[in-house]
Protein backbone atom coordinates (compact mmCIF):
# COMPACT_ATOMS: atom_id res chain seq x y z
CA UNK A 1 0.00 0.00 0.00
CA UNK A 2 1.23 3.63 -0.48
CA UNK A 3 2.17 5.47 2.36
CA UNK A 4 -0.20 8.00 3.12
CA UNK A 5 0.31 11.49 3.63
CA UNK A 6 0.60 13.50 6.85
CA UNK A 7 0.39 16.83 7.64
CA UNK A 8 1.36 18.15 10.74
CA UNK A 9 0.28 21.24 11.42
CA UNK A 10 -1.46 23.52 14.37
CA UNK A 11 -5.02 22.09 15.20
CA UNK A 12 -6.67 25.54 15.80
CA UNK A 13 -5.69 27.50 12.59
CA UNK A 14 -5.41 27.87 9.35
CA UNK A 15 -2.05 29.23 9.18
CA UNK A 16 0.47 28.31 6.41
CA UNK A 17 -0.61 24.78 6.69
CA UNK A 18 -4.05 25.61 4.95
CA UNK A 19 -2.16 26.01 1.80
CA UNK A 20 -1.27 22.05 2.11
CA UNK A 21 -4.33 21.79 3.23
CA UNK A 22 -6.15 23.11 -0.03
CA UNK A 23 -3.78 21.04 -2.29
CA UNK A 24 -4.76 17.96 -0.73
CA UNK A 25 -8.32 18.63 -0.78
CA UNK A 26 -8.28 19.95 -4.30
CA UNK A 27 -6.61 16.69 -5.63
CA UNK A 28 -8.76 14.45 -4.06
CA UNK A 29 -6.26 12.10 -2.03
CA UNK A 30 -6.64 10.80 1.37
CA UNK A 31 -3.98 12.35 3.98
CA UNK A 32 -4.11 12.57 7.73
CA UNK A 33 -3.98 16.25 9.39
CA UNK A 34 -2.50 14.51 12.29
CA UNK A 35 -2.61 17.22 14.96
CA UNK A 36 -6.70 17.12 14.37
CA UNK A 37 -7.11 13.47 14.26
CA UNK A 38 -8.28 12.05 17.46
CA UNK A 39 -8.45 8.12 18.72
CA UNK A 40 -6.19 6.47 17.07
CA UNK A 41 -2.24 5.46 17.12
CA UNK A 42 0.15 8.62 16.25
CA UNK A 43 -2.20 11.11 16.10
CA UNK A 44 -3.20 14.41 18.31
CA UNK A 45 -1.04 17.14 19.61
CA UNK A 46 1.61 14.61 20.89
CA UNK A 47 2.28 13.58 17.30
CA UNK A 48 2.41 16.94 16.11
CA UNK A 49 5.33 17.28 18.30
CA UNK A 50 7.54 14.44 17.83
CA UNK A 51 9.66 16.16 15.33
CA UNK A 52 10.88 18.30 17.83
CA UNK A 53 11.89 15.74 19.98
CA UNK A 54 13.78 13.27 17.31
CA UNK A 55 16.94 13.77 18.07
CA UNK A 56 18.44 11.91 15.33
CA UNK A 57 16.35 13.41 12.41
CA UNK A 58 19.30 14.54 10.09
CA UNK A 59 17.02 16.82 8.33
CA UNK A 60 14.89 18.42 11.40
CA UNK A 61 12.04 20.61 10.60
CA UNK A 62 12.68 24.45 12.02
CA UNK A 63 8.51 25.00 12.06
CA UNK A 64 5.01 23.39 11.11
CA UNK A 65 3.83 22.62 8.33
CA UNK A 66 5.97 19.57 8.14
CA UNK A 67 5.03 16.78 5.67
CA UNK A 68 5.48 13.08 5.82
CA UNK A 69 5.30 10.96 3.55
CA UNK A 70 6.99 7.37 3.86
CA UNK A 71 10.66 8.35 4.78
CA UNK A 72 10.60 11.74 3.85
CA UNK A 73 10.01 14.73 6.05
CA UNK A 74 9.57 18.30 4.61
CA UNK A 75 8.98 21.56 5.58
CA UNK A 76 8.38 24.80 4.53
CA UNK A 77 5.11 25.46 2.50
CA UNK A 78 6.40 26.26 -0.46
CA UNK A 79 8.97 22.91 -0.59
CA UNK A 80 6.15 21.11 0.54
CA UNK A 81 3.91 22.14 -2.42
CA UNK A 82 7.03 21.26 -4.95
CA UNK A 83 7.29 18.09 -3.83
CA UNK A 84 3.26 17.29 -3.81
CA UNK A 85 2.75 19.25 -7.39
CA UNK A 86 3.77 16.68 -9.76
CA UNK A 87 2.44 13.61 -7.38
CA UNK A 88 -0.82 15.41 -7.26
CA UNK A 89 -1.28 16.88 -10.53
CA UNK A 90 -0.94 20.54 -9.45
CA UNK A 91 1.93 21.75 -11.64
CA UNK A 92 3.22 21.14 -15.04
CA UNK A 93 5.31 18.23 -16.22
CA UNK A 94 7.88 20.60 -17.81
CA UNK A 95 11.17 22.23 -15.91
CA UNK A 96 10.25 25.86 -16.85
CA UNK A 97 6.43 25.53 -15.77
CA UNK A 98 7.59 23.80 -12.42
CA UNK A 99 10.18 26.68 -11.85
CA UNK A 100 7.94 29.23 -12.89
CA UNK A 101 5.15 27.62 -10.51
CA UNK A 102 7.47 27.97 -7.43
CA UNK A 103 8.95 31.22 -8.03
CA UNK A 104 4.57 32.22 -7.88
CA UNK A 105 4.67 30.56 -4.68
CA UNK A 106 7.71 31.59 -2.60
CA UNK A 107 6.36 35.32 -3.89
CA UNK A 108 3.00 34.52 -2.35
CA UNK A 109 5.00 33.30 0.75
CA UNK A 110 6.35 36.69 1.22
CA UNK A 111 3.00 38.61 0.35
CA UNK A 112 1.60 36.11 3.62
CA UNK A 113 4.57 37.08 5.78
CA UNK A 114 3.76 41.17 5.24
CA UNK A 115 0.17 40.13 6.24
CA UNK A 116 1.03 38.57 9.06
CA UNK A 117 3.50 41.44 9.89
CA UNK A 118 0.84 44.19 10.04
CA UNK A 119 -0.42 42.55 13.50
CA UNK A 120 3.01 41.43 14.81
CA UNK A 121 5.56 44.27 12.96
CA UNK A 122 7.74 43.88 16.47
CA UNK A 123 7.82 40.36 17.41
CA UNK A 124 5.31 37.33 17.38
CA UNK A 125 6.65 36.78 21.10
CA UNK A 126 4.81 40.29 21.77
CA UNK A 127 1.20 40.62 22.11
CA UNK A 128 -0.54 42.47 19.59
CA UNK A 129 -1.91 44.79 22.12
CA UNK A 130 1.72 45.89 23.12
CA UNK A 131 2.96 46.64 19.79
CA UNK A 132 -0.19 48.17 18.57
CA UNK A 133 1.02 51.92 17.46
CA UNK A 134 3.69 50.08 15.49
CA UNK A 135 1.15 47.84 13.88
CA UNK A 136 -1.28 50.77 12.43
CA UNK A 137 1.89 52.00 10.82
CA UNK A 138 2.87 48.50 9.47
CA UNK A 139 -0.92 47.85 8.32
CA UNK A 140 -1.24 51.29 6.38
CA UNK A 141 1.68 50.57 4.09
CA UNK A 142 0.45 47.24 3.44
CA UNK A 143 -2.69 48.34 2.85
CA UNK A 144 -1.48 51.10 0.66
CA UNK A 145 1.39 49.87 -0.94
CA UNK A 146 2.70 46.65 -0.96
CA UNK A 147 -0.82 44.49 -1.43
CA UNK A 148 -1.46 46.47 -4.20
CA UNK A 149 1.82 45.48 -5.76
CA UNK A 150 1.45 42.25 -4.96
CA UNK A 151 -2.22 42.15 -6.46
CA UNK A 152 -0.78 43.61 -9.79
CA UNK A 153 2.17 41.56 -10.41
CA UNK A 154 -0.50 38.31 -10.11
CA UNK A 155 -2.92 40.48 -12.23
CA UNK A 156 0.35 40.92 -14.69
CA UNK A 157 1.03 36.77 -14.94
CA UNK A 158 -2.86 36.24 -15.62
CA UNK A 159 -2.64 38.76 -18.29
CA UNK A 160 0.20 37.97 -19.95
CA UNK A 161 -0.57 34.03 -19.82
CA UNK A 162 -1.99 33.52 -23.45
CA UNK A 163 -3.35 29.93 -22.57
CA UNK A 164 -6.24 32.27 -20.23
CA UNK A 165 -7.27 33.97 -23.54
CA UNK A 166 -10.72 33.12 -24.16
CA UNK A 167 -10.45 30.46 -21.70
CA UNK A 168 -13.74 29.35 -19.80
CA UNK A 169 -11.26 29.11 -16.03
CA UNK A 170 -8.23 31.48 -15.52
CA UNK A 171 -5.00 29.91 -14.59
CA UNK A 172 -1.56 31.44 -13.51
CA UNK A 173 0.37 28.82 -14.74
CA UNK A 174 -0.44 26.99 -18.62
CA UNK A 175 -3.97 25.99 -18.66
CA UNK A 176 -4.72 23.38 -15.88
CA UNK A 177 -5.04 24.14 -11.75
CA UNK A 178 -1.82 24.55 -10.18
CA UNK A 179 -0.90 24.75 -6.17
CA UNK A 180 -0.13 27.98 -6.85
CA UNK A 181 -3.71 29.24 -8.10
CA UNK A 182 -4.87 27.52 -5.02
CA UNK A 183 -2.11 29.68 -2.97
CA UNK A 184 -3.41 33.01 -4.59
CA UNK A 185 -7.11 32.01 -3.52
CA UNK A 186 -5.92 31.71 0.12
CA UNK A 187 -4.14 34.78 -0.06
CA UNK A 188 -6.98 36.92 -1.05
CA UNK A 189 -9.21 35.02 0.98
CA UNK A 190 -6.94 35.81 3.90
CA UNK A 191 -6.77 39.16 3.13
CA UNK A 192 -10.77 39.77 1.93
CA UNK A 193 -10.85 38.39 6.09
CA UNK A 194 -8.35 40.81 7.78
CA UNK A 195 -8.58 44.05 5.37
CA UNK A 196 -12.27 43.58 3.87
CA UNK A 197 -12.57 47.29 3.11
CA UNK A 198 -8.99 47.45 1.99
CA UNK A 199 -8.84 44.61 -0.33
CA UNK A 200 -11.65 44.91 -2.38
CA UNK A 201 -10.73 48.24 -3.01
CA UNK A 202 -7.38 46.72 -4.53
CA UNK A 203 -8.72 44.34 -6.18
CA UNK A 204 -11.30 46.78 -8.20
CA UNK A 205 -7.57 47.14 -9.87
CA UNK A 206 -7.18 43.21 -10.43
CA UNK A 207 -10.17 41.87 -11.71
CA UNK A 208 -8.42 38.56 -13.17
CA UNK A 209 -7.02 37.98 -9.69
CA UNK A 210 -10.53 38.36 -8.38
CA UNK A 211 -12.15 35.82 -11.18
CA UNK A 212 -9.48 33.24 -10.47
CA UNK A 213 -10.04 33.64 -6.69
CA UNK A 214 -13.99 33.28 -7.30
CA UNK A 215 -13.05 30.37 -10.04
CA UNK A 216 -11.50 28.71 -7.74
CA UNK A 217 -13.63 28.61 -5.01
CA UNK A 218 -15.95 27.13 -7.42
CA UNK A 219 -14.16 24.05 -8.00
CA UNK A 220 -16.25 20.93 -7.16
CA UNK A 221 -14.13 19.62 -4.35
CA UNK A 222 -12.63 23.18 -3.10
CA UNK A 223 -16.26 23.93 -2.58
CA UNK A 224 -17.30 20.96 -0.58
CA UNK A 225 -14.34 21.19 1.63
CA UNK A 226 -14.72 25.00 2.14
CA UNK A 227 -18.42 24.41 3.21
CA UNK A 228 -17.12 21.46 5.52
CA UNK A 229 -16.37 21.04 9.20
CA UNK A 230 -12.66 20.39 7.86
CA UNK A 231 -12.37 24.18 6.89
CA UNK A 232 -11.51 25.94 9.84
CA UNK A 233 -12.54 29.28 10.23
CA UNK A 234 -10.11 32.01 9.92
CA UNK A 235 -9.53 33.27 13.51
CA UNK A 236 -7.27 36.00 15.16
CA UNK A 237 -4.56 33.20 16.67
CA UNK A 238 -3.76 32.78 12.76
CA UNK A 239 -1.28 34.59 10.03
CA UNK A 240 -4.72 36.69 8.97
CA UNK A 241 -6.51 38.28 11.65
CA UNK A 242 -8.89 40.86 11.54
CA UNK A 243 -8.72 44.21 13.62
CA UNK A 244 -10.94 46.64 12.29
CA UNK A 245 -8.18 49.50 13.26
CA UNK A 246 -5.96 48.15 10.86
CA UNK A 247 -7.87 48.65 7.88
CA UNK A 248 -8.56 52.25 7.91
Amino acid sequence: MRDRYELHYWPSIQGRGEFVRLAFEAAGVDYADVARTQGVPNSGMPALLDWKHDGVLPTPPFAPPVLRHGKRVIAQTAAILMYLGPRLGLVGRGETARLWTHQIQLTIADAVTEAHDTHHPISGALYYEDQQAEARRRAQDFRSNRLPKYLAWFEAILARNKVNDGADRLHLVGGRLSYADLSLFQLVEGCLYAFPHATSAALDDAPLVLRLHDEVARNRRLALYLRSERRIAFNEDGIFRRYPELDR
